[in-house]
């Protein structure tokens, strides 16, 4: 059985609690979900305006359960990239909180419960749609595409089955929300404890906030997830001292830690008696493909670790040929029953099938030793990540361009680097970009240059970028 489905068997579980105690089980959950969802038809797509909410979690599950297909978006997204959206794949429902601005014209609300609110467009565009498709995300980043995977309802319960597995993910676990419900490994935290069902304290709170520990306290947290910049966070604040007996592992995923970094969380949580676990996901595996047991974590620190259960890694050569050496570099390829369908651009493509064929070319370049686990050592592809989101460079530059900026993007994890020619602009450029991709300026820098470098044949060259 789906966790999506009503297992009777955690009918009367914890599944939910808010951020004053209210707690609400699997039961009262699905019966949420289904009240919030009442009126509404299968097959159609719900834009699902997200933040971490029991309201936001109940639609999310009732609408997998009842065939709705959830296009999750972050509620605090651009106005210009939610229209955009919209625009695209024309949904039929839209979840929002009550009091947020409404930016969807020809819609109207169908009703109201606990604060948020359900439209249905004035005229429900018919389109086909694949019986495989469960549910539309991002691709981690926020640059203004409305480009989104593909995901079936057997790549969610598949990698949610996974994890857990290898978590050993039980009834008694509680799991808070540190990430985006829109966020791919936000999102499979969810899954996978619901498919055990275990609990979730659901807040919108951060690490630097008291109150986020003391919830962790008075429900017996017993593990939580991060993105390297929330381990940032926790070690600036003294994680090593703060109290959370309860707790039994913590996970990371979202980014490369720094290695000096990983060593330091290791140690802290082995003085803690809690297990490190280091991950490595994209949205298009679903969510996780790889995980670092925690007994090897010490002496394997800088690598990604071994393919989850009922998952596998291959290394490949500039020509498609398999790797069979340790210690070579090639462009991992990962094989396994969460590789998404592929992706969308716009409602046409919702009636695409399976386009990738359970075999994802991660774009990332990376090595295996001698015990078989794998280590990152770069991408072939233009993409860095922000705070654990993906950013494809060149989608950047596009929104620039379309703004009649001229430049072009470089930098590394959790630098963007912006080269422009338009050094008067520099204010300008800083403010429209972090707007529109809902990032703090901290993840941005703008670098004047003379001349955008170029090699003979016109392109852009950017190795000669400073």
């Amino acid at each position: 059985m789906a966790f999506y489905d009503r297992n009777y068997v955690f009918e009367d579980n914890i599944a939910l609690v808010d951020e004053n105690g209210q707690s609400y089980t699997y039961g009262q959950m699905f019966a949420l979900g289904s009240q919030i969802l009442d009126g509404t038809e299968p097959r159609h797509v719900l834009m699902l305006l997200c933040d971490n909410s029991v309201e936001a979690i109940s639609t999310y599950v009732s609408a997998l359960q009842r065939g709705i297909i959830p296009l999750m978006v972050n509620s605090a997204t651009s106005d210009e990239l939610l229209l955009a959206i919209f625009n695209k794949y024309k949904p039929a429902y839209i979840f929002i909180k009550k009091g947020a601005k409404n930016f969807f014209m020809q819609c109207h609300c169908l009703h109201e419960i606990s604060g948020y609110q359900l439209f249905q467009a004035d005229t429900i565009e018919h389109y086909p749609v694949s019986d495989e498709l469960a549910l539309l995300l991002t691709t981690s980043g926020s640059t203004g595409s409305p480009k989104l995977v593909r995901q079936s309802y057997k790549n969610i319960q598949s990698n949610a089955n996974s994890i857990s597995r290898y978590l050993d993910t039980k009834e008694n676990d509680v799991a808070i929300t540190t990430l985006p419900l829109n966020y791919t490994y936000g999102l499979s935290i969810v899954n996978s404890h619901l498919e055990r069902g275990a609990s979730l304290v659901v807040t919108n709170k951060s690490f630097f906030d008291n109150g986020f520990w003391e919830l962790c306290n008075e429900n017996n947290v017993t593990n939580f997830g991060g993105v390297p910049y929330s381990y940032d966070i926790l070690q600036t604040i003294g994680f090593e001292q703060i109290p959370v007996p309860s707790l039994r592992y913590i996970t990371q995923a979202g980014g490369k830690l720094h290695e000096d970094k990983v060593k330091e969380m290791i140690e802290i949580c082995k003085k803690k008696g809690i297990q490190f676990i280091i991950m490595y996901g994209q949205t298009e595996a679903t969510a996780r493909m790889s995980y670092l047991p925690w007994k090897h974590a010490a002496e394997k620190s800088a690598s990604i670790g071994i393919a989850i259960p009922d998952g596998k890694f291959i290394l490949e050569d500039d020509d498609g040929r398999e790797i069979t050496e340790t210690d070579l570099v090639g462009e991992l390829v990962y094989y396994g029953p969460n590789v998404t369908l592929g992706y969308a651009e716009g409602y046409q493509d919702l009636c695409k099938g399976n386009e990738f064929n359970g075999v994802l070319h991660t774009g990332d370049l990376a090595k295996r030793d001698a015990d078989g686990y794998y280590y990152i050592v770069g991408r072939n592809k233009r993409f860095i990540k922000l705070f654990g989101n993906r950013v494809n460079l060149d989608e950047v530059e596009q929104l620039l361009i379309k703004k009649h900026y001229s430049c072009v993007c470089g930098g590394k994890d959790d630098c963007l680097v912006i080269y422009t020619v338009d050094e008067e602009k520099d204010e300008e450029i800083m403010n429209f970009i972090s707007g529109m991709m809902g990032f703090h300026k901290s993840a941005f820098r703008i670098q004047g240059i003379k001349e955008i470098p170029r090699t003979t044949s016109g392109k852009v060259d950017y190795s000669a970028l400073p």
